[in-house]
């Protein structure tokens, strides 16, 4: 589903956790009125500790703290850590928590990344709370003011108080928190809307995603850590590179928390650079970041657009139309293609039968379990 375009907004990329979590944390230290935490990945360790912290002494000022985290996501936090936050008043909640007497249920997992501060100040991507964010994982976030937060605080509510979720913070809380979102006038506003989905029923990040592609003119870059893309995303990609759009994509390289996704990606590459797709894979590190860019639009958020993204669980994204944030964006891929190595028809036709085989065999892992689902 999505959210209606709205203008008035402004909203600041923030490329690398040295940039979004200061600026996250400065935020939950100038909390007045409540925050809004939704969170798939929260284990214990040095920046789940900080932002417990956070947290507690923002409830201890009396700031309503809502916390929604992912039931199997935040499997690594430690009991010690959940009283802690508990005790020190932040109402916690669990969306999905693992039952065997539901099996295939557990398969649905929220996998968004959401933060709103007294209702006037969001921030998403691909962040979460562990420590792999400090400095072994590129991510990108954008901070986000105007009315359109209002959309995201209306997302977290529907599933705070929804039959997913369970835990001892007060379903009834989210009625009572304010809202600031009139459009900065005195801001030459950018145009955005919230876009999510919600498993197979609701797939308005891929519907946006798929027209942007056919609409492009100049360009469709795209960033994505786990390259297992529908087949209707290929053909889309293919026909744009065709008809002169500059197609690029932005893989991770040797650094990837799961080895064998990437080679099933892999296995796509061939067809992708006979159609002048032009394919880079990250050097430094893992590259975790969420992000596109289709000539003046953007996208930044928790989709994957891989099959369990789109199959299962819930995501959401904010999508900004505006030509001076697209130009931040675009300078971020360029130099993140400096950092990358890009693979070329010639020389990935020439690739040893060790590389072939791994992406056969996990390419016909990732078919099967795609049939599954």
């Amino acid at each position: 589903m999505r959210g209606v375009w709205r203008d008035g907004n402004r909203f600041a990329l923030l490329p690398e956790s040295a940039c979004f979590l200061p600026a996250m944390t400065e935020a939950i230290a100038a909390a007045r009125h409540s925050i809004i935490l939704e969170l798939y990945l929260m284990e214990s360790g040095r920046l789940a500790n900080q932002l417990i912290d956070a947290l507690i002494a923002a409830a201890a000022r009396g700031v309503p703290v809502l916390a929604l985290l992912d039931g199997y996501g935040a499997m690594g936090l430690q009991a010690e850590d959940r009283r802690r936050l508990a005790d020190g008043g932040v109402a916690l909640r669990f969306f999905n928590p693992l039952a065997w007497r539901r099996l295939a249920k557990n398969l649905t997992r929220d996998h968004r990344k959401l933060l709103v501060i007294d209702g006037r100040i969001a921030f998403t991507g691909g962040f979460g709370a562990s420590d792999t964010f400090l400095d072994a994982w590129f991510e990108v976030a954008v901070r986000i003011e105007g009315p359109v937060v209002a959309d995201w605080m209306r997302l977290f509510s529907r599933l705070w108080d929804s039959s997913l979720t369970r835990g001892a913070g007060d379903p009834g809380l989210i009625k009572g928190l304010q809202l600031a979102i009139a459009p900065l006038e005195d801001y030459q506003g950018m145009c955005g809307r919230v876009v999510w989905g919600q498993g197979y029923r609701y797939q308005a990040i891929r519907l946006s995603l798929h027209q942007q592609i056919a609409n492009a003119q100049r360009r469709i870059w795209f960033c994505t850590p786990y390259f297992v893309p529908t087949l209707s995303l290929r053909r889309r990609l293919a026909r744009a590179a065709r008809r002169g759009v500059d197609v690029r994509l932005l893989l991770p390289g040797e650094s990837h928390d799961h080895p064998g996704i990437r080679y099933a990606g892999q296995r796509f590459y061939r067809r992708l650079l006979r159609a002048g797709v032009r394919i880079y894979e990250y050097q430094p590190r893992f590259i975790h970041a969420k992000f596109s860019l289709a000539d003046d639009w953007a996208t930044i958020g928790s989709c994957n657009f891989d099959h369990w993204s789109l199959q299962w669980n819930l995501e959401a994204n904010q999508e900004i139309h505006d030509a001076r944030f697209a130009k931040e964006v675009a300078v971020l891929f360029e130099k993140n293609f400096t950092q990358s190595r890009e693979i070329l028809p010639e020389q990935w036709a020439r690739r040893p039968l060790g590389q072939r085989l791994r992406e056969w065999l996990f390419g016909t892992l990732d078919a099967w379990v795609t049939r599954l689902k």
